[in-house]
């Protein structure tokens, strides 16, 4: 069996997601409210897209 490597920068992204869903109990809903009030906060604009028609397996595309 090969020997899985670790990439310091993944690990570190991924005890900052910890960190930051540990400060909200791990509620999903909680952690979405707060990155959109961090969001509002940034001033920046965020584009927002329509979700999309999911096409079931065997079913026809619409044509653009």
């Amino acid at each position: 069996m090969a020997e899985t490597q670790t990439d310091p920068i993944i690990d570190e992204l991924r005890a900052v997601r910890d960190e930051h869903a540990a400060r909200f109990d791990y509620d999903v809903e909680a952690i979405f409210r707060d990155i959109e009030a961090q969001q509002e906060a940034s001033g920046r604009e965020y584009v927002r897209l329509p979700p999309r028609r999911v096409v079931a397996a065997g079913e026809d595309r619409p044509r653009s």
